[in-house]
């Protein structure tokens, strides 16, 4: 980057002074709400974020330097035209903790082919060739809410919906599908990780505890609880 493209001193510090306001902003907005979904309060955090994200950018342009500051899952508010056509970006992470159960649902479905095909396969293979048969047999939708009978464990996971200006042709972008979008085009952005269990812990009851889960039933390896009735 030449030097006349870096940000100066005071452009930096307009940044820093700008993250401040913005978190005053968010705290009274804070202090104020009427409920859980405030809108006032989602408004000043996607301020505090996009604030705290240029602060960001331009410190480490000028210093070489980066801020603590780590906000997942905030994009600015969307201010593009109505969406006539959009993408959706899906991404979830498993970690393969039970190698076993995983080549046995590989194995099922072989099987069943074989007996359609009255071919033979053979039966081996390791985890990344189960997982080929697996992710090609299921959907992925289905994976992720039967993930333990699979054998893997959740990750974190984003969906994305960006905007686009035409409805893409047929194979156009398969080549590369995976291409950052710009952030002024994502309409709306939902994020899942560990890392929320803490806010998760500042809801909990008076009593120390959070509400008690509506389940029955005991829970085996290959079983989901249902949930119980409201009415029962």
């Amino acid at each position: 980057m030449s030097d006349a493209a870096q940000p100066t001193a005071a452009e930096v510090r307009a940044a820093a002074e700008a993250v401040k306001t913005a978190l005053d902003r968010h705290l009274a907005a804070v202090e104020r709400r009427t409920g859980k979904d405030t809108p006032t309060v989602t408004e000043a955090f996607n301020e505090l974020a996009a604030a705290a994200e240029a602060y960001d950018e331009l410190l480490f342009q000028c210093y070489d330097e980066v801020t603590p500051f780590d906000i997942p899952g905030t994009v600015p508010p969307y201010t593009g035209p109505e969406p006539e056509a959009i993408s959706v970006l899906i991404r979830r992470d498993y970690t393969v903790v039970e190698p076993q159960r995983l080549l046995a649902q590989a194995q099922r479905v072989e099987a069943v082919e074989d007996d359609e095909s009255g071919d033979e396969g053979s039966g081996d293979g390791g985890t990344a060739h189960a997982l080929d048969i697996v992710f090609g047999e299921f959907e992925a939708d289905e994976i992720a809410s039967r993930h333990k009978e699979f054998g893997l464990e959740e990750g974190d996971s984003t969906l994305w919906v960006t905007a686009l200006d035409e409805p893409a042709e047929p194979g156009e972008w398969l080549e590369t599908p995976f291409e950052q979008p710009e952030q002024d085009r994502v309409v709306c952005r939902f994020d899942a990780s560990t890392v929320f269990d803490d806010e998760a812990d500042d809801e909990l009851d008076d009593d120390g505890f959070g509400p008690a889960p509506a389940y029955v039933g005991e829970l085996d390896d290959d079983e989901d609880l249902e949930p119980l009735d409201a009415d029962r």
